[in-house]
């Protein structure tokens, strides 16, 4: 099994350990204390000994953070999390707030009306970040201070460092070789006047260097700094332990190797112009080049658009990854459809069973993330992981959500589905029929090219809006080529101001989520193509989506009054596209479930 189901954290140790660390607080003088949930990595994925937030308090959703004051400590989570964080923190010790909702600066200014020194690791917070506190404190007499981590000061068994070996990502996968990667963004780098580039996210680096790992749970990726010279030459800092013979012959003489204490003494010596990404660099890094006067050139990680790009290969590996994890998830719904409405089954059981259909394919690498299977009310928990503690029956007449994904060698999928077990629950199905509506909307838009995910995402939204519902999530985020789930810089979100463009694949997943009662989420992935032409239309670049998800979606809950002729025309066009593609692929018995589910509308 690729997932636990052990409840990695419990509300009970949370005041102990927050004493612990207030004590250590008051000896550095601290009035407040920042606590991320994060790497130096900027990572939302952690290797365990980087738990720092969910080993404080008790929260293990894949972002927030905590701030710490003599009387108070908040947990910020944004609308995913704000039921989960509830049920996972000692409530008498910790006070969950709204973000971004409440910022943190009025949250710190409320709470240190007097001022004081409010201590953060300079490590695991982004140069803009901090830059953007210090701004909003400025005239409140508040001053934020690195320091060293003081979390780890008080985890007294924190786990060891990763030392997971990394590998060769192949160039029949690729598409590009490395050596061809860092010429065409060191003569990029050139062209602005920059002589290296710090990179820091670990899969910028592995993206640009072809080499995947394992050193984060369900992200192929190596934990590494790197700094891309404007000759193409690159200085690795990660452990030797984890490079082989093959990989030292798969960098050739432009990668030197060197160990990741080298990184920060490193910095002191380049000469500048260096460029850093503000929005993911480590503050300490800035502040070490900045200690040696070395010229920074704050801009984007050179590999954030071109990695984010996929190339003609990649995009093709993607479409034969989908179409494997499809015949794998048409298995696994045609069992659902089968077992479920006669009871016993759990929550676990479903997910086991989902992972036994994944590795069957014989291709499975890992899967992309903790499979998110929320029966009932557990489906309202966004981002629900479920544990033998909160294993919850799946019940005949209930919703059952389930967001799953798979990482093979030639694509990362992500895909979910929800799913009516046994009767139709009547007051989910117009909820229901709304978040498909939103989401056929956002599959089927021609938009002019250098529109970013904020100026359309709301046709994610619009039918739900007009019953007065809406959902507390993105619409869609970026995916790696058998990377992380979770990719920049793109995503459907109104926060997003970046522009789409061909070859980014994205996800398109609206929902909608009654506490109490259940959770919907619809959701493919899509890439970004050139729209094909229409007959009279302008002489204008227009960008499209093609989905890549090929699974059947549940037509028990839609209500078809509901649907305009043209969203029926696009979900009978969906349906027959995979049921040709897909039934010769399944078994006999999952081909005769397939045909049922594919029927038109």
């Amino acid at each position: 099994m690729f997932q636990s189901f052990v409840a990695e954290t419990s509300p009970e140790n949370g005041a102990a350990r927050l004493a612990a660390l207030r004590a250590v607080m008051a000896s550095e003088g601290l009035a407040g204390y920042i606590v991320p949930q994060t790497d130096a990595h900027q990572g939302e994925y952690l290797a365990p000994r980087d738990e720092r937030l969910a080993w404080l308090t008790g929260f293990t959703g894949s972002a927030g953070f905590a701030i710490v004051v003599g009387s108070l400590a908040g947990v910020f989570v944004d609308g995913r999390y704000r039921v989960q964080v509830r049920a996972e923190v000692d409530l008498a010790a910790y006070t969950p707030v709204n973000w971004p909702e409440t910022k943190p600066a009025d949250w710190l200014i409320a709470q240190l009306p007097g001022g004081g020194r409010v201590g953060f690791d300079p490590w695991l917070h982004s140069h803009k970040a901090i830059n953007e506190l210090e701004a909003a404190l400025e005239s409140h007499s508040i001053t934020l201070w690195p320091t060293r981590n003081l979390v780890d000061v008080i985890w007294a068994d924190r786990p060891p460092l990763a030392e997971a070996p990394a590998f060769v990502h192949p160039l029949d996968q690729a598409g590009e070789a490395s050596s061809a990667k860092r010429a065409r963004l060191a003569e990029a780098l050139r062209k602005a006047g920059h002589k290296a580039a710090v990179l820091t996210l670990t899969d910028s680096i592995a993206w640009l260097l072809n080499i995947r790992g394992a050193d984060i749970v369900h992200n192929p990726v190596v934990q590494a700094f790197a700094v891309l010279h404007d000759t193409g030459h690159l200085t690795l800092f990660a452990a030797a332990g984890k490079f082989g013979p093959d990989l030292i012959e798969h960098f050739g003489p432009e990668v030197r190797l060197r160990p990741p204490a080298a990184f920060a003494p490193a910095l002191r010596g380049f000469e500048g112009p260096v460029r850093v990404d503000p929005a993911s660099v480590p503050r300490q890094v800035v502040l070490e080049l900045q200690e040696a006067g070395v010229e920074i050139a704050f801009a984007d990680d050179p590999c954030i658009l071109p990695k984010a790009c996929k190339n003609p290969v990649e995009l093709a590996g993607a479409r034969a990854a989908h179409a494997r994890d499809g015949a794998a998830m048409i298995e696994f719904l045609a069992w659902v459809d089968a077992q479920a409405p006669k009871g016993g089954l759990t929550e676990i059981d479903v997910v086991k069973r989902l992972e036994g259909f994944r590795s069957a394919t014989n291709s499975l690498r890992e899967i992309a993330f903790d499979t998110i299977c929320g029966a009932g009310a557990n489906g309202a928990i966004v981002h629900y992981r479920v544990s033998e503690a909160s294993n919850a029956p799946v019940r005949s007449g209930e919703l059952l959500l389930i967001d799953s994904g798979g990482q093979y060698i030639d694509g990362t999928t992500d895909i979910t589905r929800t799913l009516s077990i046994g009767p139709v629950r009547e007051d989910a199905r117009a909820p229901y029929t709304r978040v498909l509506q939103g989401m056929i909307a956002m599959s089927r838009a021609r938009f002019p090219k250098g529109l970013a995910g904020r100026d359309i995402e709301a046709l994610a939204r619009a039918p739900l809006w007009l019953a007065g519902q809406d959902y507390d999530h993105g619409t869609g985020h970026g995916v790696g080529s058998y990377l992380c789930v979770h990719e920049g810089p793109a995503r459907l979100s109104r926060l997003s101001e970046v522009a789409l463009v061909p070859g980014m694949i994205l996800s398109n997943e609206p929902g909608y989520y009654r506490e109490g009662a259940f959770g919907i989420r619809i959701e493919n992935l899509m890439v970004v193509i050139e729209a094909p032409p229409l007959p009279g239309a302008d002489a204008r670049t227009m960008l499209a989506f093609e989905t890549l998800t090929l699974v059947p979606i549940d037509t028990r809950l839609i209500v078809p009054e509901m649907l305009t002729v043209a969203e029926r025309d696009w979900l009978n066009a969906y349906h027959a596209q995979v049921l040709a593609e897909l039934r010769g692929r399944v078994s006999a018995e999952a081909a005769r479930w397939l045909a049922q589910a594919c029927a038109p509308i």
